[in-house]
């Protein structure tokens, strides 16, 4: 009788290694449940009087992205998820623009009416998304592997993969992330569309109003044909232009000018490094602020020259600030301080004295203080020097750094340096890619003389066409604050100038 012998089994070095083959079937699944998503993972729903088409999209970041074609985007941080929240306005139909045109009683309920539109939207979208990444994984599986068991592997990990980001997204979601959106694109130039300022600050009591706000602005944009409308003034606010590190940037000037029309800008601020050198041959550069539309304010940075500093004093509408002196312009009181060096080689730069400068600056502040003339606004074109005012002023403005930050310090002075508004001068040529030029418009309260929200406006540099706008709010200022502002505390400063 003969005898059967099994097959060798293969040594152990030639079986698969465990981990590629894991690392083969999540790309599997990635791929298979990405391509399901892009496939057949969206839905066409009606939102308000607007046809849109929703869409996950695989992402690091998260957050939703709201493409207003041909208009532009708006990007919300509303949630932290590996997985990005796409809404496409395809068209505006017309029978329902016109209800509303015709009916704008119904502008008091569209709140509620959006809010379900967006539920039932969402509803759908997650159940077509679950089966789009199961059958792209499995399909993808199936191909790959011809095992259907591997197959059913790999669509069970893509539902497990999705229900786990539907899962984070859940609980990281930031509703209140649509009072702060980025503008891409010609909105831009509509910074309105979801509310001035002060409106921001008052009428933000639940998410769906902002919702409705946001598809009724929507609306009235296709409605006239794509014209953007004006920004609305408010006569409560006091819009303040903050540039700095100009160096020389020709294109700087249109820029501002464009942005004091467009915002109705009351005063500019610059925090200084207006120019590169500061020779007297630069001077000429100075002349068009004469005609920017807006009182201008200014403090010396380290590429500023006292010749610079002269030839200011000299034009109209300028302001130059130094020593601490303080000075009211748009119903705001500013006092500032020059860079205390002129080092455009930035070769002698020195900390000390930087601080000491900043030192005599929080001097006058409380001077001003105790006169009862408090300062709304001080300026200095180094941080570190405005670091010193912290407790003496409730927002001290700088740059010197070429990029944004704000943040609140120990005794609650807000700090706010700002990035080059041109775009680091000619320097910009310099690297492989362009610093982007960036400003910020600030909002303040007439009443308070109080930061009530700001936006961030970053173009891109030299041979760049993009455009972003950012809205913040201070932390006060955000749903359920007690206040308008806080008042920094009085701390006495134990140096001397």
């Amino acid at each position: 009788m003969a005898r059967v012998t099994a097959p060798p089994r293969p040594a152990l070095d030639d079986r698969p290694n465990p981990w590629l083959r894991s690392l083969g079937l999540l790309t599997v699944v990635l791929v298979g449940a990405w391509l399901g998503l892009l496939i057949v993972g969206n839905v066409r729903t009606p939102v308000g009087p607007m046809d849109t088409t929703m869409t996950l999209r695989p992402s690091l970041t998260g957050g939703t992205k709201i493409n207003v074609s041909p208009l532009g985007a708006l990007h919300l941080d509303s949630h932290t998820a590996p997985v990005r929240l796409d809404v496409n306005v395809d068209q505006l139909d017309p029978a329902r623009a016109q209800a509303l045109v015709d009916h704008p009683e119904r502008l008091s309920g569209l709140q509620d009416e959006v809010a379900q539109d967006v539920g039932r939207g969402t509803l759908d979208l997650a159940v077509r998304s679950c089966v789009a990444v199961v059958s792209g994984a499995t399909a993808l599986g199936l191909a790959v592997y011809r095992r259907p068991r591997r197959a059913l592997t790999a669509g069970g990990l893509a539902l497990a993969l999705l229900t786990a980001s539907g899962v984070t997204a859940y609980a990281t979601w930031n509703p209140k992330s649509v009072l702060e959106p980025r503008f891409s694109g010609l909105l831009t130039s509509a910074p309105s569309l979801v509310g001035n300022a002060r409106s921001i600050v008052t009428e933000f009591d639940v998410y769906q109003k902002e919702l409705a706000r946001l598809v009724t602005n929507v609306t009235k944009l296709y409605d006239a044909t794509s014209t953007l409308p004006a920004y609305t003034p408010d006569p409560s606010t006091i819009r303040v232009l903050h540039v700095s590190d100009i160096h020389l940037n020709p294109a700087s000037w249109k820029i501002i000018a464009s942005l004091v029309e467009q915002y109705d800008v009351d005063v500019i601020v610059d925090s200084g490094d207006t120019m590169d050198h500061g020779t007297a041959a630069e001077n000429g550069f100075l002349d068009p602020i004469e005609d920017l539309g807006a009182p201008y304010v200014w403090v010396r940075g380290n590429h500023d020259s006292p010749v610079t500093q002269r030839y200011l004093k000299g034009l109209k509408n300028v302001h130059v600030l130094d020593d601490g002196r303080a000075t009211t312009i748009a119903g705001l009181r500013f006092a500032g301080i020059g860079d205390p060096q002129f080092t455009p080689d930035r070769s002698q730069e020195q900390e000390t004295s930087q601080e000491l400068a900043g030192a005599r600056l929080a001097t006058a502040l409380r001077d001003q203080r105790a006169a009862g003339t408090p300062v709304d606004v001080a300026v200095a074109h180094e941080p570190s020097a405005a670091r010193e005012t912290d407790g003496e002023v409730p927002l001290v403005l700088s740059g010197h750094l070429h990029h944004q930050e704000m943040e609140v310090m120990k005794y609650g002075t807000r700090l706010r340096i700002e990035g080059s508004t041109g775009g680091s001068g000619l320097r910009a040529i310099e690297g492989e890619h362009p610093d982007p030029i960036e400003t910020s418009i600030l909002y303040f309260d007439r009443g308070t003389r109080r930061l009530q929200a700001w936006d961030e406006i970053r173009l891109g540099g030299l041979g760049l066409t993009t455009a972003e706008v950012s809205r913040h709010l201070p932390e006060e200022n955000t749903p359920g604050a007690s206040s308008a502002s806080p008042t920094p505390p009085t701390t006495p400063s134990t140096t001397s100038p």
